[in-house]
């Protein structure tokens, strides 16, 4: 029997929830990026780190980040070839840090109680996104 996978670290949750189509698309399907799939682009892509420095980053191995990196690029080729939406949600995934979002300003920012005000605007209208994103993991 196969061992529990264990749960892939996030630095940050996703600023966007997908990407759509522009033009004629398959509206029939849509490709499901996962968190961790997501986080391995950023971090290998976007921030230029290596494959052993992402390893880390996401408490993973070096194969293991190989194997997320090889998936998330597959579906966003597959979404951008067949024309399919992708959505940025699921996985096996955790956060680094507590992350909230404002209500009223929409603003993103990691803090260590919930029982602060919205650093931007000084709301008391805050929501956790750590619960949101692994309520939609469960999805």
């Amino acid at each position: 029997m196969p061992r529990k996978k264990r749960q892939r670290r996030l630095l940050a949750p996703p600023s966007v929830k997908g990407f759509s189509v522009f033009g004629p698309k398959n509206r029939a399907e849509q490709v499901v990026l996962f968190f961790e799939e997501y986080e391995a682009i950023k971090l290998l892509d976007y921030d230029n780190l290596t494959q052993e420095e992402a390893a880390v980053c996401m408490e993973v191995s070096r194969p293991t980040l190989t194997r997320i990196y090889e998936s998330a690029r597959n579906k966003v080729a597959q979404a951008m070839v067949e024309g399919k939406d992708l959505l940025i949600r699921g996985g096996n995934f955790q956060f680094d840090e507590n992350w909230y979002c404002c209500s009223d300003c929409k603003a993103r920012f990691n803090m260590a109680a919930e029982d602060k005000d919205c650093p931007v605007c000084n709301s008391s209208e805050i929501v956790s996104l750590n619960a949101f994103f692994q309520a939609s993991s469960s999805n």
